[in-house]
């Protein structure tokens, strides 16, 4: 039997007198309770009721032993409420991973706007680039910016960033753009080395096929975001997505070219573990985030600013 249940049967026994009172509010036989209640003192080699035929009292150590029954018994009710609470009211520490650029430029900001409106709930953002296992290392969910790996993750979609060839003015005007794909085979071209292949650059044609374009440039970084100030500096060209470049291009900083030949979108996902009972914080963040992206994410205002 379940000591926990045995324990209830005790207390209510001991507080209504009576093994048959206790049985009727508690919707089980007088003799399952009786069988409760000495199976406990059993247990404990002790006596904690006095039994007539016309009384039921508790004995001494029965008077003790029912006292610290009630009390574990409310902090076990307790802590269901608090765990309950839990799962339906967003609260407790967050800890979310994400792209360094991303987290810091978009996450950020969209983290404080939750907060402020879920503000029992606390986040831990990690930025990382690269694989982690969520699990090992404890996180409740990633906004995952590439193709999923595991499947036994769950995914949702957030959103997407178009990929845009950009420049400088000032390296256009000393280079000249691009009218094609084909022309970027003259032009300086710097690219990701932790983006294998990290020379070849896809393209959407005419017709819908695909056209892949191996590129050359006399800088690579295994970091985009240094890649993109060595563009506006006018070094040369960069392929990235609109999330890290659309800001430089509405304020002049870079062009975008070949916009006919748009590569395909990288999509944005939150990513988090499968379980049967999401908790309300990652529910309610993901949710947020969803708003926040979908279905035009703000990056992509930079075509507005270019028609």
């Amino acid at each position: 039997m379940d000591k926990l249940t045995s324990m209830l049967v005790f207390t209510k026994v001991a507080k209504a007198g009576s093994f048959a009172s206790a049985a009727k509010e508690l919707g089980l036989s007088r003799a399952m309770a009786t069988k409760h209640v000495m199976q406990l003192e059993n247990g404990l080699g002790i006596r904690l009721l006095n039994r007539t035929t016309r009384n039921l009292s508790l004995t001494e150590v029965g008077m003790v032993y029912l006292e610290r029954c009630l009390q574990i018994l409310d902090e076990m009710e307790e802590m269901e409420i608090a765990v309950t609470r839990l799962q339906t009211e967003p609260r407790g520490t967050l800890k979310v991973n994400a792209t360094p650029f991303f987290g810091a430029y978009h996450l950020a900001p969209a983290i404080a706007a939750y907060m402020e409106a879920f503000p029992d709930v606390n986040v831990e953002l990690v930025l990382q680039a690269g694989y982690i296992d969520l699990i090992e290392e404890g996180f409740d969910l990633a906004i995952h910016l590439d193709e999923m790996r595991d499947s036994s993750l769950i995914a949702r979609k957030l959103g997407s960033s178009q990929r845009v060839v950009c420049g400088s003015p000032g390296y256009f005007k000393k280079h000249g753009i691009p009218k094609t794909p084909d022309d970027l085979r003259k032009h300086n071209c710097l690219t990701n080395s932790s983006l294998p292949p990290r020379d070849q650059w896809q393209f959407s044609i005419p017709g819908g096929e695909t056209t892949v374009i191996k590129v050359t440039g006399n800088m690579e970084a295994n970091v985009a975001d240094a890649l993109r100030m060595a563009a506006i500096n006018g070094l040369g060209l960069i392929l990235l997505p609109t999330y890290m470049v659309g800001q430089d291009i509405r304020k002049g900083r870079l062009s975008p070219v070949l916009t006919d030949y748009v590569p395909a979108p990288l999509e944005i996902h939150a990513v988090y573990p499968h379980r049967k009972h999401l908790s309300a914080k990652v529910r309610t963040f993901v949710d947020f985030l969803s708003e926040r992206f979908h279905p035009k994410p703000y990056w992509e205002d930079w075509a507005d600013a270019t028609e």
